[in-house]
């Protein structure tokens, strides 16, 4: 099999096969050039120890020596050069107590965490495929080289890699895998929450987001989100709905554009409702106030996941908004648009739509025509240059302040009430119009 490579690639193996050391592209590259797919970044395996391959390149970074690895730098590019290495015992389910240098590729591969990246390739040998990852390709699984228990226990990140694979691959996991999964998912608690967020970023970003229940399924769910295990099994029992609680969230998941603030709003809007479930005497379900109960779970999730404050943020603001009718006539739409910005808006419309796509398909047209004239009237506004902040007024706190407003509350609530106004009738966004506006308030204040 002939696998195209870069010429970066090309120069690197061909200097380091002249110094008469062996050269493989490794891991994920081999993977997805098999797949069809331009590989993002390319790995090299070689018996070469690291300092024969800093001797050999003019340009390198020492960016993990003790564990073999140095970054040669191409044509502007790096590209990390691991020497073949067997790992003996794990001080943390991460970092091997010891790093021992072995002189054949296939001692390499075997520390591998899937067979699908464990293949090598060099241009002169071909592929190098000892444990099946071809197969494993064709059969879309993902399989784990060796003892899945094992490997899982070297690095309990492992886990959570499967699943994205899973998920940005369209693949199934083994059932091996599945069970060695469910019996050391408590190892996922001595993982950084870092390495976690960006391995659930992945997933929810992937072409088959929905794979994120594996999450569930193998229990590593009840140690990232464990809120969300309670959301499987809530019945909703209403006309509108047709799914519990947890698969309603995968599907507006899966319902959802490929956006990384608009997935996580998904997962995690409706975490909230088994806690504010209730029951009328009729025998239907409600929810209410799972808004609410939803923003401060999703707060303290995002925030022990150390995710960024702007994001969580704009998720917080979808999911407190996630519900809310919009009504199609200028002011409403106004209203909201202040409450979230044109991008959240827009962003929020979005949820809706994902939101009512994973509920009864009998009410999807109406809810659907709602929300398509609702995102037409946004786009007149903004067309338009319809003032909806405080900050779209002809005047501003230093104008008040010379009308001989007080600084503070005073202000704003004077600015408050003029965009109530210009809010209805965007005519009276006129400098005069606010000047004796204004003057009319302060004296009925007064």
């Amino acid at each position: 099999m002939e696998i195209k490579i870069s010429r970066g690639v090309q120069q690197i193996l061909t200097t380091i096969e002249k110094a008469g050391f062996e050269a493989y592209i490794v891991g994920g590259a081999v993977r997805d050039s098999i797949m069809g797919k331009t590989p993002s970044d390319y790995d090299i395996a070689t018996n070469a120890k690291p300092r024969e391959v800093k001797a050999l390149f003019s340009h390198t970074i020492d960016t993990g020596l003790k564990h073999g690895t140095v970054t040669v730098i191409e044509n502007k590019i790096g590209y990390e050069i691991t020497t073949y290495r067997e790992e003996a015992g794990y001080r943390d389910m991460r970092h091997p107590d010891a790093v021992k240098y072995v002189d054949k590729l296939s001692e390499d591969l075997k520390r591998r965490d899937f067979t699908i990246n464990a293949m090598a390739y060099n241009p002169k040998s071909g592929l190098v495929d000892e444990f099946g990852g071809m197969e494993d390709i064709d059969r879309r699984i993902i399989r784990c080289v060796g003892v899945p228990e094992e490997r899982f226990k070297e690095d309990a990140l492992r886990m959570l890699r499967a699943v994205r694979f899973a998920a940005c691959l369209g693949f199934t996991l083994d059932e091996k895998v599945i069970k060695a999964i469910k019996k050391c998912s408590v190892l996922i608690k001595n993982v950084s929450a870092e390495r976690i967020l960006g391995e659930v970023n992945k997933i929810l970003i992937s072409d088959y987001p929905a794979k994120i229940k594996l999450l569930y399924e193998t229990g590593l769910m009840r140690y990232i989100i464990p809120e969300l295990c309670s959301c499987f099994g809530t019945v909703q029992n209403n006309k509108y709905h047709i799914y519990d609680v947890g698969e309603h969230i995968m599907k507006a998941v899966e319902n959802t554009p490929n956006d990384l603030i608009l997935r996580w709003a998904a997962l995690l809007h409706d975490v909230g409702k088994p806690a504010c479930l209730s029951c009328d005497s009729n025998g239907i379900n409600h929810f209410y106030g799972h808004h609410r109960e939803s923003v401060r779970i999703a707060d303290d999730v995002l925030h022990k996941l150390r995710m960024d404050k702007e994001s969580i943020h704009d998720i917080l603001v979808l999911i407190e908004n996630h519900d809310v009718r919009i009504d199609m006539h200028p002011a409403p739409v106004k209203r909201m648009l202040a409450r979230t910005g044109e991008g959240l808006f827009l962003k929020l419309l979005l949820l809706q739509e994902a939101d009512n796509r994973a509920k009864n398909p009998k009410y999807l047209d109406e809810k659907l025509a709602k929300l398509h004239a609702v995102y037409d009237q946004c786009q007149r506004i903004i067309a338009e240059g319809q003032p909806y902040q405080t900050s779209h007024l002809l005047i501003n706190g230093r104008d008040l302040i010379k009308l001989g407003f007080k600084t503070g509350r005073e202000i704003g609530d004077t600015l408050k009430l003029l965009l109530d106004e210009v809010v209805i009738d965007p005519s009276l966004n006129t400098r005069d119009y606010l000047v004796k506006r204004a003057i009319t308030l302060r004296k009925k204040r007064d």
